[in-house]
């Protein structure tokens, strides 16, 4: 089929979702399919936008069709944009959703390609209640939601906020694999290039720092005595986007039992957090889902999560890592439930079964039945 694909893209930086996509049109090109990706030329004004640059300087991905072309605040934009796919009668048109700002754009390139009554538009729905709400979300989430004729979700939590909004088709399907940031480095030649100490034992919270992520809470548990008398130390890697002033007050306060990575992290650069790591820690307040969880089975990293939205679908607790509360005492006892001795019996075999759930090959065929009502 001829499929085309609305979402970031390089070289907008984008954290998961241009990695998500750009991974996904090589998954639909290895399936036999034409893929081109539709990315943004501007996807957020700068003062929207809280990181330090949207953009990056990382080499093109080899083997995908990228058309930079989308303005996200530019209606003459929408316009052209949707008539140019509408003209392609593209088999299948995928947009993904994250953010009520991309409503009015995305809603209306979407009303423009219907009308060739050729392609089919599947949502892969992301988010449809954002974490931090906004006046205007609910109304430009509906005008989204008319051209498109069906949905996946990547946890029940999203196909559950979804039908308060339409009775359309949803399918579910976790998150699949990030498998496209190399394989692990001995743990040894992780520390080295990370200039850390290979003897000492390390957590590690990884992605942009937004307050929805709880690094505070994380903070405070790494606070408890018994978590300060274990000598675990913190890896943080990611760029501040919010609450910066708290988060570093409490990095302060710990001293030299957190290691701040706190710039953008590139993508050649992942597998040295996570092979330097014995625990991945995700101390949500509130989550959809997170495709750092796909990150760690990629490395076969053990993981604690909090029990909010749907990182506990894919966590089963006490066999790949444990499912605790969003607090510091319930998550400090978690983690050092974790370092007991046979804590979780058959661990590296039980993210071995794990990780075959998660591959590309299965979510296309969920991605298929999705767009085209089967199943």
């Amino acid at each position: 089929m001829k499929i085309v694909i609305i979402g970031p893209a390089h070289p907008l930086r984008g954290g998961g979702l241009s990695t998500f996509n750009e991974r996904m049109a090589l998954a639909l090109q290895d399936a036999g399919h034409e893929v081109t990706i539709y990315s943004f030329s501007l996807q957020y004004p700068s003062f929207l936008f809280p990181g330090s640059s949207q953009f990056t300087d990382e080499p093109a991905p080899e083997g995908i069709c990228i058309k930079t072309v989308i303005n996200s605040i530019n209606p003459l934009n929408w316009l052209k944009t949707g008539q140019t796919i509408r003209n392609l009668k593209a088999d299948l048109v995928i947009v993904r959703y994250w953010i009520p700002f991309m409503g009015p754009c995305l809603g209306t390139i979407l009303r423009i390609v219907r009308r060739n009554r050729h392609s089919r538009i599947l949502c892969i729905a992301d988010n449809v209640i954002p974490h931090e709400r906004r006046p205007g979300d609910t109304a430009f989430t509906r005008y989204f939601i008319g051209p498109v004729h069906s949905f996946l979700t990547m946890s029940e939590k999203v196909r559950s906020d979804l039908k308060t909004f339409t009775n359309k088709p949803a399918f579910y399907s976790p998150h699949p694999l990030y498998d496209n940031f190399g394989e692990a480095v001995s743990r040894e030649d992780a520390c080295k290039h990370l200039g850390l100490d290979p003897a000492k034992r390390y957590l590690l919270f990884f992605g942009f720092i937004r307050r929805y992520k709880g690094l505070d809470i994380l903070l405070e548990a790494m606070k408890k005595e018994q978590i300060r008398r274990s000598g675990l130390k913190l890896i943080i890697a990611g760029e501040f986007y919010e609450d910066k002033d708290l988060n570093e007050s409490l990095i302060r306060e710990l001293g030299d039992a957190v290691h701040p990575f706190t710039g953008f992290i590139a993508n050649n650069e992942i597998r040295y957090f996570f092979s330097a790591a014995d625990l991945i820690v995700q101390p949500y307040r509130n989550a959809t889902n997170s495709g750092i969880t796909q990150v760690a089975y990629h490395f076969e990293k053990p993981m604690v999560v909090t029990n909010v939205g749907g990182l506990g679908e894919v966590v089963p607790d006490g066999k790949a890592g444990f499912v605790t509360e969003p607090e510091p005492s319930a998550i400090a006892s978690a983690i050092l439930k974790f370092f007991e001795p046979g804590s979780i019996p058959e661990l590296k075999q039980n993210l071995k079964e794990e990780k075959k759930k998660y591959s590309w090959e299965v979510f296309v065929e969920a991605l298929m039945r999705a767009a085209f009502g089967k199943g």
